[in-house]
């Protein structure tokens, strides 16, 4: 590897669409011994989007590990790319990241100039969230993998989970869809600038504006009106949503016209830049999930795209939707009001 490669030709699968299907995740880990810890108040029988154990009856951690391959070419927007999507899943629970590990693999004939850059560029986007790089692990490999193993503080009373949505709540979608349709068409050399720009973008911005606004409505209130947050990444947004819609009890109606979609993601879906992980997606969650007639199939392809540091998903009480986006949308947040839960019933999830 050197500075003339282009860093996601060396990875087979690109970001988060490099994540395990979630059909042998889910199988595994419900076949795994249940832990006793009464100090563990999020652990992963939910499949949530990090760790939290307290420390005492006022402080909690928050804890969550996130590496991948490259999803773009520039070792330097790599590396904040990597670091924003570790840093996604604090801010997803509500809490604030302290310190961070680094994870390296990196080819042992690589160029340290690119290594370098990776670096730098995580740490930059680690200094902006104010999180300290306190060390890491490297190992040799030939293919590149970069992140970070997050640490964040948070009030145990003061948890966003995935679960605890109700029927009526509205759902809030923060960010646009379609970096996986994206990265793979610049894998294949065939992305427009304007495309790459759009999603690079999308993936360096940090969910922290996100989740301040939400704990701007949450100290407002005496009951929170927040009931259910997940970040969505390797997933999609079906598979987060199904998470939350299965933990919550509920099920899901979304409108496809009112999601945020990044410039070139439904041409990047017409031409059928589709990546492995999009096909387990669809293979373990279409069963659950019903399309209206009307929804094309580039739509449908977006909702079972991996994101790689995508926007937050949020169950929130319908009287304070309307609040909660301008206070988004006074931060920059494109936030957009998506569909509500619904008592629950078949299928689970509706896209109209």
């Amino acid at each position: 590897m050197n500075d003339k490669v282009r860093l996601t030709t060396t990875a087979k699968a690109a970001g988060c669409a490099a994540k395990l299907s979630p059909s042998i995740l889910d199988s595994i880990l419900k076949r795994l011994p249940a832990q006793q810890d009464s100090n563990l108040i999020v652990g992963f029988e939910t499949s949530d989007d990090a760790a939290v154990y307290r420390l005492t009856d006022d402080l909690a951690i928050v804890q969550t590990v996130d590496f991948f391959t490259p999803i773009v070419d520039d070792p330097a927007l790599f590396g904040q790319v990597a670091a924003t999507n570790a840093l996604s899943d604090v801010y997803a629970m509500g809490g604030r990241p302290i310190s961070a590990l680094t994870i390296v693999a990196f080819p042992a004939s690589g160029a340290p100039e690119i290594l370098e850059d990776i670096l730098r560029g995580g740490l930059a986007k680690m200094t902006e969230a104010n999180c300290t790089v306190v060390g890491g692990h490297s190992i040799r490999d030939d293919e590149l993998k970069f992140g970070y193993a997050v640490t964040g503080v948070i009030h145990p009373n003061k948890i966003w989970k995935n679960i605890g949505a109700r029927p009526g709540d509205q759902l809030i979608f923060t960010k646009a869809l379609g970096t996986g349709v994206i990265s793979t068409a610049l894998k294949q050399e065939l992305a427009a600038e304007a495309w790459i720009s759009a999603a690079t973008a999308s993936m360096t911005r940090l969910n922290r504006d996100a989740s301040d606004a939400l704990h701007e409505i949450e100290t407002e209130t005496k009951n929170s009106p927040i009931h259910a947050v997940t970040d969505v990444t390797g997933f999609g947004l079906l598979g987060h949503a199904r998470e939350m819609a299965i933990g919550s009890c509920v099920s899901m109606k979304i409108d496809h016209k009112r999601i945020d979609y990044l410039s070139g993601a439904i041409e990047a879906a017409q031409g059928k830049f589709f990546s492995g992980g999009m096909k387990n997606n669809r293979e373990f969650i279409e069963s659950c999930v019903h399309f209206d007639e009307n929804v094309s199939d580039e739509f449908r392809a977006l909702f079972y795209d991996p994101q790689t540091s995508g926007g937050l998903l949020v169950a929130i009480a319908p009287d304070f939707a309307d609040a909660a986006i301008a206070a988004l949308k006074h931060r920059n947040v494109s936030a957009r009001l998506i569909g509500e839960a619904v008592h629950k019933r078949s299928p689970l999830i509706e896209i109209v």
